[in-house]
């Protein structure tokens, strides 16, 4: 339960060596990156960008040329590939791709050539096809689509709006252009838009004629080739074959490049990794002959740094304690249990300077909540085992992966053992299997007995239990905030703002537990407790009343307002109660998994016992108790979170801390074997 120390790094180091020592660092990645200089004069700044921009570029090409080679050559990858995280690669094997790099450049821009290639065919097969389908039409003319005549006649070839007849056409040319003779109409084609046609005619005509056509929506066709269509037609599928082969060819380089897929992942992580150093480069402050760096590294880490700069390079090296008005960055530190969590905390904000870290009790609670909420042992069986397996079979997984399924893991062991104390094993499922298919009397409790209770026939029970462990975690929070107010030596708040505040709740609830209100919810006979329970109680809560309604408003000096401020702080213990009574969400879904599963049992019990009936059975409680798995294990993982960020976090914290953002190597393929300084 520790953010872990920072301290400021400052390194003053001759310009020659200024490429090697960033290398260093980024390799080492325990350094984030910051500038401290006030007064640079003396300094000035590399202009970097040209260079980023040409890594970056590389990189990017690689990117593309991976991409080309997946969608021509892909590679085969189970369901669960996304799990298997960055190949791990030795630092020599990293190094040695600067040899290769131009040639791997080369390969890409081949490959990237071809694609580039392989789109200009299939526009230019398009835009051929399209031409195709707008010669359809016209394929019974035997004359070029430009033929205009003879010597003494004109061809009027064009399309009229609708489908029309011969018959109508003629008409048509007769009603206005009576005066044309030697009129000759051939439809080609029609459709429901238009009437395709070649009209021959004698050129002193041809203009009336075309006019008359033009009445009924005559229009010239948008496209005229100088080959009968047929002829054109074949032209261009011929062209279309030879395109088509091109592509073939294209794609069979492309594929001949997929053994080098791999290289081309690690020279796209090189040039990307570089960009970052040339971005960094440009940022620090350097003179003629020195440069200057600084930033923060975790304190443990420093030693190890230190040694690996003084040891390789003429440099000084220098190492600052925090000030009180610098926030540093956060980086936390917990045991292996505690870190599967951190991804909870982290969502909600990390801590912020002088806040503790929650995670260690939190996660303790978490896995506790979960557990009751889904409460379910072979529900818990199942998730414990997916997550162990895949934890086991996929090392190399995502940091944030890892993290989840391994919380998942817990909660799981944790749902397994709450389901052995409440007796839940998919519900009643093998009381309803023993009674269904082997007639068996199963005695009041079940045939496996809960080791604690068994929820469905005692739920106030439940929830009493629900709200003192809704307690206790309150109480918790409370604890952790005066922890941080002692840390900061605010004993008056100290005492105020938490010890008044234990007295008083501490006081109600003693008040309520010699009540018949509590008999009744406890189920436990009145007089368990005595009545002095009650009047310590009452003395206590008094107390505690008087010292919230004094102290407050103890920073204002205006007592009328001091007291109104304490009053108002009084008021708040509807806000405890609220909060305790969120703790009942404990039972619902606890309630929820159980009676669900119930249902899922008795509806799949109701085929009867034969063996029609056994597999109706096995369906119908697969898809079940999967549908009832997925809803409250979403349920459950919502709303332990709320009961966490709400009512435990609202207790004693705020957040709001910045993330450590080391300078490191950022790779998106690979993971290069380094020694682990943290």
């Amino acid at each position: 339960m520790a953010v872990m120390q920072m301290q400021r790094v400052s390194i003053c180091a001759l310009k020659r060596d200024r490429k090697a020592i960033l290398e260093k660092l980024q390799t080492m990645g325990v350094m984030e990156m910051t500038q401290v200089l006030d007064d640079e004069s003396g300094f000035e700044k590399m202009d970097t960008q040209g260079a980023r921009n040409t890594f970056e570029k590389k990189a990017n090409l690689a990117d593309l040329a991976l991409d080309i080679l997946q969608e021509y050559a892909p590679e085969k990858k189970s369901l669960l590939s996304s799990l298997e995280g960055k190949k791990l690669i030795e630092k020599e094997t990293y190094n040695q791709v600067a040899v290769q790099k131009e040639e791997m450049m080369d390969i890409a821009s081949r490959i990237t050539g071809w694609q580039k290639e392989i789109a200009e065919c299939r526009a230019n097969i398009q835009k051929m096809e399209n031409q195709i389908e707008a010669l359809a039409p016209w394929m019974s003319l035997d004359v070029p689509m430009n033929f205009e005549g003879t010597g003494s006649t004109s061809a009027l070839i064009g399309a009229i709006s609708g489908e029309m007849t011969l018959e109508a056409v003629y008409s048509l040319i007769a009603e206005y252009a009576p005066e044309a003779e030697g009129v000759d109409v051939t439809v080609l084609s029609a459709d429901r838009d238009s009437t395709y046609i070649v009209v021959l005619c004698l050129k002193k005509n041809a203009q009336q004629v075309e006019d008359a056509l033009r009445q009924g929506g005559f229009a010239r066709p948008s496209q005229i080739v100088s080959e009968i269509p047929a002829v054109e037609k074949e032209h261009l599928e011929a062209e279309i074959s030879a395109l088509q082969k091109e592509i073939e060819g294209c794609q069979k380089h492309i594929i001949e490049y997929g053994d080098k897929r791999a290289d081309l992942r690690l020279i796209s992580d090189y040039f990307r990794t570089r960009a970052e150093k040339y971005e960094l480069l440009g940022q620090i402050p350097q003179s003629s002959r020195t440069f200057f760096v600084s930033g923060y590294i975790p304190k443990k880490a420093v030693p190890a740094v230190k040694k690996a700069m003084e040891e390789g390079y003429d440099l000084v090296f220098d190492v600052e304690e925090i000030q009180e008005d610098e926030e540093a960055p956060v980086l936390l530190s917990n045991n292996a249990f505690s870190q599967s969590v951190e991804g909870v905390l982290e969502s909600y904000g990390l801590p912020k300077k002088g806040e503790v870290d929650p995670t260690t009790i939190m996660s303790f609670f978490y896995v506790f909540f979960f557990g009751l909420m889904l409460s379910d042992a072979a529900y818990g069986l199942i998730i414990f085992l997916a997550c162990f397996i895949v934890l086991r079979k996929y090392p190399r997984m995502s940091q944030g992966m890892h993290k989840a399924l391994k919380m998942f893991m817990y909660c799981g062991l944790s749902t397994l053992v709450w389901g052995v104390l409440f007796g839940g094993y998919f519900g009643d499922a093998v009381d309803v299997v023993a009674r269904t298919f082997f007639h068996v009397d199963v005695p009041d409790g079940g045939l496996i007995k809960a080791a604690w209770f068994v929820p469905l026939n005692d739920p106030m029970r439940l929830l009493m239990y629900a709200m003192l462990f809704g307690v206790i975690h309150l109480f918790m929070g409370l604890a952790l905030k005066g922890y941080m107010l002692l840390k900061d030596k605010q004993y008056m708040d100290f005492f105020c703002d938490v010890i008044i505040w234990y007295v008083f709740l501490i006081g109600l609830v003693m008040m309520l537990l010699p009540s018949s209100i509590f008999a009744s919810i406890s189920q436990l006979p009145e007089g368990t407790f005595p009545p002095a329970v009650s009047q310590i109680g009452k003395v206590m809560a008094i107390a505690g009343a008087v010292g919230l309604l004094l102290m407050s408003g103890r920073a204002n000096k205006n007592i009328a307002l001091r007291l109104a401020l304490g009053a108002y702080d009084i008021y708040n213990v509807t806000g405890w109660l609220s909060d305790v009574l969120s703790y009942s969400r404990l039972l619902a879904l606890g309630l929820a998994t159980g009676v669900i599963a119930s249902v899922v049992n008795q509806m799949a019990s109701m085929l009867g016992d034969g063996i029609i009936a056994a597999v109706g059975f096995i369906v119908i409680f697969i898809v079940g108790h999967s549908l009832n798995l997925a809803i409250n294990l979403l349920g459950a993982y919502v709303h332990t979170n709320r009961l966490q960020f709400v009512e435990f976090f609202g207790k004693f914290y705020e957040g709001g801390g910045r993330p450590f953002n080391p300078f490191k190597l950022t790779t998106k393929y690979v993971d290069v074997k380094e020694e682990t300084y943290l």
